[in-house]
């Protein structure tokens, strides 16, 4: 019998792992961390996480406490950016130059990491929120001593995640590096299975393995990165599934969810089987159509939940055998939506057009 999996965080992280899990049998159970209300938990379930920050409530409190919460440390580190970034700098893992921001950081101190700068809280702030551009010669704010880190302001090339899963056993697994496109700190779409990037698979496995030995993390993590002059640098790590895996449920075997369900409940890993390219697009604050499911390889995931301004409300997966289909597809898709929608999706066929023809 396998154990029951128990997931800090109700969102459509943990949807998708429940759903992951039915075809194996393996309950999952997403629990809203900011209720007060104890859950039934069982002696043998197994705890993680599908988000680095919760309340602390009565039930937040149950959940860590169990003896089956896996990767307290992980969380506990990479949820604040002075620790991740600290455990970057031990790791020797290469990342953007930065310092934490204290009263002692004056603006002279500042313009030592660089002339411009990028202040992140070190906690929260996701998908743009909570940063701050900053150059030399402009005053520091207050609200940030104490809260923030500082970057330097890194001119990269292109955006790039890795994600990978760590067996209780130590055996690590990878996906192809996965290209993105983020459009004001949002994650608008990825592109999954590039030839092009192979050159730098080995660097960030290497990297992602290191990070996780270190962290004796079970699970799926992943691993954002820039691309600097064909090399890589870490910009930021999440100890769950990512959004920029969410191609693998179309395109890999298993996808993320499965994945990291194969690995907390200690079932066999394996370097996930690719087919080809595939595309993910973000349903940013619009609703969808059934006229989508018309387009051949066009899967609609939608997380039933309330549509706001830049709100993730669903994604698409666009999956087809052949590249010729694909680009097919994408286009075919693209003509059903308002002009204004289409650039991430022209985006993704720019790419896979300069992918084949490289």
């Amino acid at each position: 019998m396998l154990p029951r999996i128990a997931i800090i965080g109700n969102g459509q992280l943990g949807r998708m792992l429940k759903q992951a899990g039915a075809p194996m049998g393996i309950e999952v159970l997403p629990c809203d961390p900011s209720l007060d209300e104890p859950v039934e938990l069982k002696p043998d379930d197994v705890i993680t996480v599908e988000q680095e920050l919760w309340p602390d409530t009565p039930r937040s409190r149950q959940l860590t406490a169990h003896p089956g919460f896996l990767n307290a440390r992980a969380t506990q580190l990479i949820r604040d950016r002075l620790s991740e970034k600290s455990l970057l700098d031990h790791l020797k893992v290469g990342t953007a130059p930065w310092c934490n921001v204290t009263p002692d950081h004056t603006t002279e101190h500042l313009a030592l990491v660089g002339d411009k700068l990028v202040i992140k809280r070190r906690q929260g702030g996701y998908d743009g929120r909570g940063q701050w551009r900053w150059k030399q010669g402009e005053p520091a704010l207050d609200e940030w001593l104490g809260e923030c880190i500082a970057e330097k302001m890194i001119p990269f090339d292109e955006e790039v995640s890795l994600v990978g899963a760590r067996g209780h056993d130590g055996k690590c697994v990878f996906y192809p590096l996965t290209l993105n496109l983020h459009q004001q700190g949002i994650l608008h779409a990825s592109v999954g299975g590039l030839k092009r990037l192979q050159p730098l698979q080995a660097q960030a496995e290497e990297w992602l393995t290191r990070i996780m030995v270190e962290l004796d993390y079970v699970g799926v993590m992943a691993m954002e990165c820039f691309v600097v002059d064909g090399t890589l640098l870490v910009n930021e790590l999440a100890p769950r599934v990512h959004n920029s895996g969410h191609w693998t449920q179309a395109g890999a075997n298993p996808s993320q969810f499965q994945l990291h369900l194969r690995a907390v409940t200690d079932l066999p890993l394996f370097t996930p089987a690719v087919d080809g390219l595939s595309v993910m697009w973000n349903l940013l604050g619009r609703d969808w159509s059934t006229d989508w499911l018309a387009v051949p390889g066009c899967d609609v995931h939608w997380y039933e939940k309330d549509i706001r301004p830049g709100r993730k409300v669903g994604h698409v997966n666009l999956h087809r055998g052949a590249v010729a289909d694909l680009q097919a597809s994408i286009t075919q898709l693209a003509a059903l939506l308002p002009e204004d929608d289409r650039s991430p999706l022209h985006w993704a066929l720019h790419e896979i057009q300069a992918d084949s023809s490289a």
